[in-house]
């Protein structure tokens, strides 16, 4: 194995840990850190090209390390007969329809034009956390949507995921629980939706990826193997780090923290999204990305994530 392929690879596990880390200390599904965290990789990396695919590649590889992670959480929730299957049957075409909708989009769209899609979605989270203004006066009623309404929820669900790379999470809960669902059913149930999600987006993030000159090393379609599997190996080690910090920290100021942690991630999503050449995300040094072909010519800084 060379040199290069080692560097690429050890830089995935970098990666890899801190999403699992992070992802523990917020208790959040791994996508609002997969994604820039890839982002960011991959561009100091390179891709070759102008790198316009590096969001379609991080989008797919987050997709791919949730349908892992969502099973597992939705084993560990069922044990507990806290998952709502009923809900997630009754939901899951509408889902799947959204998720093929956004990967339709996504094709025709342009590596900024995601950028800036994750940017605007991530600030709307990170306000939600700051701002519970949703869900300050509780429930809005004391059932899940039905009819036209859950299938242009369940849609949109789909479709906004997919286009975050993100397994549906944060807004499931927030559909849930505004419709009157415990909390612990709603989290619960809400991991159900990162597999129905996921599975589809993964599939369809290779196909539509196939025959894409340009793509990181390793790389099946939209999907880097190698990254997916440094983030789920890394993230069984770092996560539960992650949750015992949680647990030392005041709930109220575990939230505001997530909070500012998307708000930054936001912003720094959408600086690189509009400023030339990939703007500080990309993490470009002054020669230019770094490809891995020629990785030994780094120049001597610090590259951390």
């Amino acid at each position: 194995m060379s040199g290069d392929t080692l560097m690429f690879i050890g830089a995935m596990l970098a990666a890899g840990a801190l999403a699992g880390f992070v992802a523990g200390l917020f208790g959040i599904g791994g996508g609002f850190v997969v994604v820039p965290a890839l982002a960011s990789v991959l561009a100091l990396l390179g891709t070759g090209g102008d790198g316009d695919k590096i969001m379609h590649v991080a989008i797919g590889t987050s997709l791919a390390t949730i349908i892992f992670t969502s099973l597992r959480s939705v084993e560990a929730h069922a044990r507990r007969g806290a998952v709502d299957f009923e809900i997630l049957k009754s939901w899951t075409p509408w889902v799947v329809a959204g998720v093929v909708l956004g990967l339709i989009l996504a094709q025709y769209m342009h590596g900024q034009a995601l950028k800036i899609t994750f940017g605007v979605g991530v600030f709307i989270m990170a306000w939600h956390f700051l701002f519970p203004v949703l869900t300050r006066n509780g429930p809005v009623t004391d059932h899940m949507p039905t009819g036209m309404l859950r299938g242009g929820l369940g849609s949109f669900l789909g479709g906004y995921c997919t286009l975050l790379g993100i397994g549906g999470g944060t807004p499931a809960v927030l559909i849930m629980t505004l419709s009157g669902q415990p909390m612990h059913r709603a989290v619960a149930t809400a991991a159900g939706f990162g597999t129905i999600i996921a599975v589809p987006g993964t599939i369809g993030s290779v196909l539509g990826g196939l025959g894409e000159t340009g793509l990181p090393y390793g790389s099946i379609g939209y999907v880097n193997v190698i990254a997916a599997l440094a983030i789920i190996s890394m993230s069984l080690i770092t996560a539960p780090w992650g949750v015992a910090m949680a647990h030392s920290l005041n709930a109220v100021h575990l939230r505001r923290a997530l909070g500012l942690y998307l708000l930054v991630t936001s912003a720094l999503m959408l600086v690189s999204a509009l400023t030339p050449q990939g703007g500080p995300l990309a993490l470009r040094t002054l020669a230019g990305p770094i490809t891995i072909e020629h990785a030994t010519q780094i120049p001597e800084q610090d590259h951390g994530i």
